[in-house]
C-alpha cells in the first residue's frame, strides 16, 4: 500500500472516525444514515481493478500514467440504494466527500463527483479496506467510492454524503473542470472512462543493461479488454508481444516480449488496441504510445 499513488485537490481531512457518518439523501423512499460499524457490519466482497489518475485538469493533455492495480474490500452501492428505493424522478447520483477547501479560483469548496444512476447502481464499490488492510487516511479512510474503468477522479475518498438527484450539479469537479472533448466529438463530456493505455516497466526509463538477451514487460488497460500490444524498438516495426488474457475483474493485463540487442543507446514504445477498436495515439495525447530510452553496455 506504501507504494501506491496519492492525489488530493483539496487537502486531507481532519476526519474523526468514530463521529463519521455516511448518508444516502436526496430522492429516496429511505433517507439513511450509517456509522462505520453499521457498514462494517454488511456482507463483505472484494474488487481487484485498475486504478488511473487522468492528471491535471489544467492539462488535459499531458500523460501522467500514474496507475496501478488494487484489492478493494467493501460492498456494493446497489446495497445501500436498493434500501434506500430511489423515486422514480431520481437521474443521478452524486458523491461528495468530507474534503473542504480552495481549488482554482473558487473557496470553501467540497469534492463532488456525478455519475448516472444505472451507471452508479451497477459499478460504484464503496471500499473500507484496501490491499488486505483497512483504509488509510491518505486513501480515504474510513470510506471511499471506487469507479471500475473509470479514472480515479471518479472515486470519490472519504465520502461522507450520498445525494440523488433529477439533474447534474454544476460544480467545479463536475462541470468546470474534468469535462473533455474527444476526437470525433463536438461536444464536451464529463472525464469517465479510462482511455486505451499501456506503461513499460522494465527496462526503467535511463537503464543500463548488461549485453544480451532483453525481456521487455509491462502493463496495459482500458474499459474493456486490450487484444493486441505491440512494441517498437528504436523506431523499428511494431511487434506483437505477449499479452496476458483479461480475467474477470478489471484489471490490468501484463505484457513481455523479448528482444537481443547490441551495446549502445536503444528505445522501446508500446502501443496498445482493445477490444473496442480503439488504439493508443501517437505523442500528443494523454495516453499516447509509451516510450522509455535505456542503454545495453
Amino acid at each position: 500500500m506504501d507504494n501506491v499513488f496519492v492525489r488530493t485537490h483539496l487537502g486531507l481531512p481532519d476526519l474523526d472516525v468514530a463521529e463519521w457518518t455516511l448518508t444516502v439523501e436526496g430522492l429516496v423512499e429511505r433517507p439513511l444514515r450509517l456509522d462505520l460499524a453499521a457498514l462494517l457490519a454488511l456482507p463483505a466482497e472484494q474488487l481487484t481493478a485498475v486504478h488511473e489518475c487522468f492528471g491535471s485538469p489544467f492539462r488535459p493533455d499531458v500523460p501522467t500514467r500514474a496507475v496501478t492495480n488494487v484489492q478493494w474490500t467493501g460492498l456494493r452501492l446497489a446495497t445501500l440504494l436498493d434500501r434506500a428505493r430511489p423515486l422514480p424522478t431520481a437521474r443521478h447520483v452524486v458523491l461528495e466527500g468530507a474534503d473542504t477547501g480552495s481549488f482554482g479560483d473558487e473557496d470553501d469548496l467540497s469534492y463532488v463527483k456525478d455519475l448516472p444512476l444505472e451507471t452508479a447502481h451497477r459499478q460504484v464499490f464503496l471500499a473500507h479496506g484496501m490491499n488486505g488492510e483497512p483504509l488509510r487516511a491518505p486513501h480515504g479512510r474510513p470510506l471511499r467510492a471506487v469507479v471500475p474503468r473509470m479514472f480515479g477522479t471518479n472515486s470519490v475518498k472519504w465520502l461522507t454524503r450520498i445525494v440523488l438527484t433529477d439533474e447534474r450539479p454544476r460544480h467545479m469537479f463536475t462541470t468546470t473542470y474534468y469535462t473533455r472533448t474527444l476526437p470525433g466529438d463536438d461536444t464536451p463530456r464529463p472525464v469517465r472512462e479510462v482511455d486505451v493505455n499501456s506503461k513499460i516497466l522494465s527496462p526503467v526509463p535511463d537503464a543500463e543493461l548488461a549485453p544480451g538477451t532483453v525481456t521487455f514487460r509491462g502493463r496495459t488497460w482500458s474499459t474493456t479488454e486490450v487484444v493486441g500490444l505491440d512494441l517498437s524498438v528504436d523506431g523499428g516495426p511494431w511487434e506483437p508481444a505477449v499479452l496476458d488474457t483479461l480475467g474477470s475483474e478489471p484489471t490490468w493485463q501484463g505484457f513481455s516480449l523479448r528482444r537481443t540487442l547490441a551495446r549502445g543507446a536503444h528505445t522501446v514504445c508500446s502501443r496498445a488496441r482493445d477490444a473496442r477498436g480503439r488504439v493508443q495515439p501517437p505523442p500528443g495525447a494523454r495516453n499516447s504510445v509509451h516510450e522509455v530510452a535505456f542503454t545495453v553496455r
